[in-house]
């Protein structure tokens, strides 16, 4: 499968005061291009309060609730690179915030997919460095066979 995600929704370099922050961020990238409403982003926030959002290896996945899924206008991800890393929870660290907004089902999808991204450790080191937003674009568009 490949993920929606195009340069326009990669943000490198970024700076977050905290989780929050990081969320607004990720999920202002999705408002702009398209992907969701605003409102959307509300849910994002509501997601995190609920239930952590952090993977592991300095990876987190912000996404709305199955209450937002109306607010989804295409799928879509967008990729927020901090370097300095943001605190995600206690003692966890995120370098790379990535927010999700799918259509339908296809969340699923999208999830299995970054999970399998994320147990690569080079590629998330890879990304977490990456000095071009195409490196990001390309890194997360390809198959898991390529």
């Amino acid at each position: 499968m490949k993920l929606v995600l195009t340069a326009d929704l990669v943000r490198l370099g970024a700076e977050a005061r905290d989780k929050e922050d990081a969320i607004r961020q990720a999920g202002e990238l999705l408002v702009r291009a398209g992907c969701v409403t605003s409102a959307y982003v509300a849910g994002m926030h509501a997601r995190e309060r609920t239930m952590s959002t952090y993977l592991g290896s300095g990876v987190a996945i912000p996404h709305g609730t199955f209450d937002e899924i109306g607010l989804v206008q295409r799928t879509g991800i967008s990729v927020l690179q901090v370097p300095a890393g943001v605190e995600w929870e206690n003692g966890e660290r995120a370098y790379l915030v990535i927010g999700i907004a799918a259509k339908g089902d296809e969340h699923v999808e999208v999830l299995q997919r970054l999970a399998e991204i994320v147990e690569d450790q080079a590629l998330v080191s890879a990304l977490i460095e990456a000095e071009d937003p195409v490196q990001i674009v390309e890194s997360l568009g390809r198959s898991p066979e390529g």
